[in-house]
């Protein structure tokens, strides 16, 4: 947009004083915050406006992407870039003396997702608006995130995550575009005609409000919409009887009952309750998104049987799957339209991504719960089943037990969520080849036997203008210095840097910034941490949601294996290594809450012995987010990538440190693979089992954690250190981690794995000795990671399963 300092300033003082009815000179740093945000939200109105004006009056096919997160990050600094004033803007702030710094650091990371799976959805709506697709998300508006990770005596403590404190600048409520979701009743039948009808009776009702989120593209003139529901009381008020009477719990009771529902991402759900919390959500968020699709479409005036026509719903991961039992409800029992009609429709509707492979993590819900929370949704999931056991046998001539019951979507009790969605839906992706095939040839065979048109990958994809353009303005600017701007749009011109890898002057440029991004993060590790890094030492980072199959503890028995060698000799010679670990584990996975306990106590004995040198340092970073790691990944030397092979569907984090020069330490899982094609074995640093061998463990049963144990000295003596007092804790406090390792035959090989990422771990050392080989790497990196832009990766889901077309827009402010 066009827009001068002069015009920026007199809009800016005026929204100022409209706001607060006080001189700008008097306002905080919050009100100034909010200001802003309300002008820029002012700005993008105008092209929101056109943009669906535009796709409702040309009748434009719809891309609605179910997830049940959305980690968009902030907003403010990337609407700004967007809109190309964020120079502009940050001048005219500088002159009414204000650091556009201290406004950006007013605002917080939205609530609204935990890891991977939130960060791709928010990546891919920008991806949908920066390319022009007419694509929208659909969510919950948690009013507290996950939780706040704090570290207290080196356990990971859970906060509420209170990100709605200071409200939400962004957001727009819609009250007129609410919709009532209902739960529990029961289901009456009667004839209507030659019609069995179903209604469901005394049940209870849920308002769901929608609050709206435009989602700017950049630099095309396109607002995609992010629209968020949120639960509300029907009427919206309190037992005023039991209030009068003192009360005042019970007043207020089932106004609490509602609210809860929006309440929280992720209810712990290891007991009964907080599985029907999370049932609810599930539903809830599903029923007012497809309920909302209908009454936008209803307007177009199109006969409802070319709805699939128009519109294309993908669930993201198995969460929204009662996606598929609720558009057949609203078909079969408002429509009135046949099961084989509805069904039709509702298959080339919606498409699903899967996104693990771990049995665990495939989603299961009991039936009876079902049943008694959503008796006409199970009606539905139940006749899916019967026409599709029919199917199997008289279509596919299935027969054996065994072989059936393992495509039943309801087992044992239990509805398969996974197998739900892969029935209700047209398109199947894995997000990386590898994970796909596994899919394909292994874990969801039975499946692809028949329906093999089905299965296809998508590998996923990082918003790249965030996580080089914002994160990292020292290489962008170095980089468009270089081969132009153009990588901003087309992020695989970045390819065009392969030309400079043997330009000394250029690697010297990249070192420097690199350098200087590993300044800035020991600046903030002493004022966080109080810890004193070594900005000249190797940065090796390891940041995500904390498991076991990711393997921290892996890392973490290395870095206790090189302080037993820097004890032994404290002048052995390596270069001095800065470990930084980051991430969140579920409340109620104990295991990985010692993973942290472990790296915490670690650390503490390291960072304190000064006989060392300061040659090792260990650092956890509480409390990871969009924020935090756009501090660390740009500081990062070493990206450690480290799962069991087989257990991670793809990684984005691999990618992101990619893009910003980091040299992956990796296992071949994952989009691992796809990095290793790109950069060459020679850029990446690849240790461990392969997928194959990993699978042959499981299948034959000789593995033996006990064996490897007692013939690896080096190995032995970290483990003994977890359980021998070594360690400055209660001799049985990682017990739980020694047991998973040894007695519980270590599930995830870390002992198999250990002397390979030593080795590893001995290379990345020799090679960083020497300053422009490890700079060719990290140049070959950010050269080849524009493949693994979302722009592209979204472009592949709208041409092969959504078919939707980009609808260029021409409207200028």
């Amino acid at each position: 947009m066009k827009l001068t300092i002069a015009e920026f300033k007199q809009d800016y003082i005026a929204q100022i004083k409209s706001s607060t009815a006080r001189q700008i000179n008097e306002t905080t740093a919050l009100e100034r915050y909010t200001a802003l945000g309300e002008m820029v939200k002012e700005y993008i109105g105008n092209l929101w406006a056109n943009t669906n004006s535009t796709y409702r009056t040309e009748q434009v096919k719809q891309i609605y992407y179910f997830s049940m997160e959305f980690l968009t990050g902030k907003f403010m600094e990337n609407n700004l870039n967007y809109l190309g004033i964020y120079e502009i803007v940050k001048d005219g702030l500088r002159s009414l003396d204000i650091d556009i710094d201290d406004i950006l650091e007013v605002e917080v990371d939205q609530g609204l997702g935990n890891g991977g799976l939130g960060r791709l959805a928010a990546g891919f709506l920008d991806a949908m608006s920066s390319i022009s697709i007419p694509g929208h998300g659909c969510g919950i508006r948690y009013k507290n995130g996950l939780f706040e990770q704090r570290i207290i005596d080196g356990y990971q403590v859970e906060f509420p995550d209170r990100w709605l404190v200071n409200n939400n600048v962004w957001e727009y409520k819609r009250n007129n575009k609410a919709v009532i979701v209902k739960y529990n009743g029961h289901v009456e039948t009667h004839m209507d005609g030659e019609r069995l009808k179903f209604e469901l009776v005394n049940y209870d009702a849920v308002r769901a409000v929608p609050y709206d989120t435009p989602i700017l593209g950049f630099e095309n003139n396109t607002v995609n919409t992010l629209r968020l529901w949120s639960a509300e009381e029907i009427d919206d008020i309190f037992d005023f009887e039991n209030f009068s009477k003192g009360n005042y719990l019970s007043a207020f009771e089932k106004k609490h009952s509602v609210e809860i529902i929006t309440q929280i991402l992720y209810p712990n759900d290891a007991y009964d309750e907080g599985k029907l919390l999370r049932l609810k959500q599930e539903y809830f968020f599903v029923s007012a998104g497809i309920q909302s699709i209908f009454n936008t479409y209803k307007k177009m005036n199109v006969g409802i049987n070319r709805f699939a026509e128009f519109v294309a719903i993908h669930i993201n991961d198995t969460h929204p799957a009662l996606a598929i039992p609720e558009l057949m409800r609203i078909l079969l029992d408002e429509e009135e339209m046949t099961w084989e009609e509805a069904w039709k429709i509702t298959t080339q509707c919606i498409s699903y991504t899967n996104h693990t492979i771990m049995a665990e993590a495939l989603e299961k819900w009991p039936l009876y719960m079902l049943r008694d929370l959503l008796p006409r949704i199970t009606m539905i999931i139940e006749e899916i089943e019967r026409r599709f056991t029919e199917d199997l046998i008289n279509v596919y001539h299935i027969t054996d037990p065994n072989h059936l019951s393992a495509m039943h979507i309801i087992y044992d009790g239990m509805v398969r969520m996974a197998h739900l969605s892969i029935i209700g839906s047209h398109s199947i992706n894995g997000v990386a080849k590898l994970h796909t095939e596994i899919l394909k040839n292994k874990e969801l065979k039975v499946f692809y036997d028949i329906y093999p048109e089905r299965f296809n990958n998508k590998t996923n994809g990082i918003m790249h203008r965030h996580w080089l353009l914002n994160a990292n303005p020292g290489l962008t600017k170095l980089i468009g210095d270089t081969i132009g701007d153009g990588f901003k749009k087309n992020p695989r011109v970045l390819r065009d840097l392969l030309k400079y890898r043997d330009d000394k002057s250029f690697l010297d440029d990249l070192f420097e910034i690199k350098h200087q991004n590993k300044e800035n993060l020991a600046k903030y590790i002493k004022d966080k941490q109080g810890i004193v890094v070594d900005p000249y030492a190797i940065f090796d980072m390891q940041a995500k949601r904390i498991h076991e199959y990711k393997r921290q503890h892996l890392n973490i028995l290395h870095v206790m294996h090189l302080y037993r060698q820097l004890k032994e000799n404290p002048n052995l010679d390596i270069p001095p290594r800065v470990f930084v670990f980051a991430g969140k584990s579920a409340p109620s996975y104990y295991v990985a809450k010692q993973i942290i306990k472990l790296i915490n106590t670690v650390g503490s004995v390291i960072n304190n012995d000064k006989s060392i040198k300061d040659k090792l340092k260990v650092v956890f970073l509480p409390n990871y987010g969009v924020s935090l790691a756009s501090h660390m990944i740009p500081a990062a030397d070493v990206s450690e990538q480290i799962s069991t092979a087989s257990k991670e569907a793809s990684g984005t984090g691999n990618m992101k440190f990619m893009m910003n020069g980091a040299v992956t330490l990796a296992t071949l899982d994952g989009a691992n693979v796809e990095i290793m094609n790109e950069v060459g074995e020679s850029n990446i640093i690849l240790f461990g089992l392969k997928v194959e061998e990993v699978y042959d463990y499981y299948q034959n049963g000789h593995y033996n954690a006990y064996e490897i144990y007692n013939n690896s000295p080096d190995l032995k003596a970290v483990i003994d250190e977890l359980v021998n007092g070594y360690l400055p804790v209660p001799k049985d406090e990682f017990i739980p981690i020694a047991d998973r390792l040894l007695r519980f035959n270590d599930e995830f090989f870390i002992l198999k794995d250990f002397e390979s990422y030593r080795l590893a771990q001995e290379r990345i050392a020799e090679i960083y000795r020497d300053k422009y080989q490890w700079s060719k790497m990290s140049l070959a990196n950010i050269a080849c990671s524009g493949a693994f832009s979302a722009d592209y990766t979204i472009e592949r889901y709208a041409t092969s399963i959504w078919n939707v077309q980009k609808k260029l827009l021409d409207f200028k402010l």
